[in-house]
């Protein structure tokens, strides 16, 4: 094949002119340039697209807010079961001191959605097992519901 003639490649022809154009279409990619009088229409987002993305957002916002104060609520729980561990690891207690000291950090802590009556308190090997597991469900949207289940266990020893 020489430089001034033309093959044919199934659908794909190339000769000098077509060559010569492809080498302004790399040019024109370059600099960002490809596209002509449509360039100016490409950019950012549409407002559907802006719309789609605030309502996303949105959404995992309010399901922040109603799971919020279910975490906090859990936090105190927690901190009362810690709170009597470690007020009474190795110190020999009585399941009903440790039922005293519950009820008591409840009122202080203002924890109401589990009552310190629902903090089971059994006897292992070594220790009482002092669990407070409790479900809490909260609406979110409609007939949608989020329901989270809790789970706290220590173990304090005698």
């Amino acid at each position: 094949m020489t430089l001034g003639s033309s093959f044919n490649y199934g659908d794909f022809s190339m000769n000098r002119a077509n060559f010569a154009n492809l080498g302004g279409i790399r040019k024109a990619t370059r600099r960002g340039n490809f596209g002509g009088r449509f360039a100016h229409r490409q950019r950012g987002m549409t407002t559907l697209g802006i719309i789609v993305l605030v309502s996303f957002l949105g959404l995992f916002a309010f399901a922040a807010m109603r799971l919020t104060p279910i975490y906090l609520n859990y936090l105190k729980v927690a901190g009362v079961v810690n709170g009597v561990y470690d007020e009474y690891d190795s110190q020999n207690p009585t399941r009903s001191e440790l039922l005293i000291s519950i009820r008591r950090r409840f009122g202080v802590e203002s924890v109401d959605e589990i009552k310190f009556k629902d903090v089971k308190i059994t006897a292992v090997d070594g220790g009482y097992e002092i669990v407070a597991k409790y479900d809490h469900t909260s609406p979110f949207i409609y007939n949608v519901y989020f329901t989270v289940k809790f789970d706290k266990r220590v173990v304090v020893r005698r």
